[in-house]
């Protein structure tokens, strides 16, 4: 009996690659467009939760009898939620934030196997950066490294210099927790 197809909601290249780190190949990328926006009140948990199934159940339904692959990651301060940076404005905002603080980003991942069972982890990484100096922020800003990555930063770029302390999976905080991933996938009979 052959393995199963595997199949990656999502398309950051980041994803790929951490995939890769664990010997994983997907045999096709198909990313979920989906609205992200925030529920009202809706936890920062909850959300990333949400978000990986509903990227993994729509590229399911496109993808019968494989095994399909979803994760959201959200950087969050308390309950509040920060965007994925669209401006250099939202970059250096959530920079500000961020400076000298402690936050947590959280990297939900959800596996649908091939007779559509969901599985489900989350990974919570508390990542805590040094107090940033306007000149860091605006020099950061201006790199473009900060756009399209939630809070406003990539730890495995440049950022990574400003961060003083991670706590729990650094590939969660890239964006997918690989201890997590291998579980789920190796369940779903993927050999990993």
């Amino acid at each position: 009996m052959s393995a199963p197809r595997l199949i990656l909601a999502s398309a950051s290249p980041r994803r790929v690659a951490l995939l890769a780190q664990i010997g994983v190949t997907a045999d096709a990328v198909d990313a979920a467009d989906i609205d992200e926006s925030v529920f009202g009140n809706e936890r920062p948990a909850d959300h990333a939760a949400r978000l990986a199934w509903a990227k993994a159940a729509i590229v399911a339904g496109r993808h019968p009898h494989a095994v399909v692959l979803g994760a959201d990651t959200v950087v969050a301060v308390g309950r509040r939620i920060l965007p994925k940076a669209e401006s250099d404005a939202q970059v250096g905002a959530c920079l500000d934030l961020l400076s000298g603080r402690r936050h947590d980003v959280l990297t939900a991942v959800t596996v649908i196997d091939v007779v559509g069972n969901a599985r489900h982890r989350m990974s919570t990484t508390t990542v805590i950066f040094k107090r940033l100096s306007s000149a860091e922020i605006d020099s950061y800003t201006a790199s473009g490294e900060g756009l399209g990555k939630a809070g406003g930063y990539a730890i495995q770029g440049r950022a990574e210099a400003l961060v003083r302390r991670v706590q729990g999976s650094w590939s969660g905080v890239v964006g997918l927790p690989l201890f997590e991933t291998r579980g789920l996938l190796l369940g779903a009979g993927i050999d990993v």
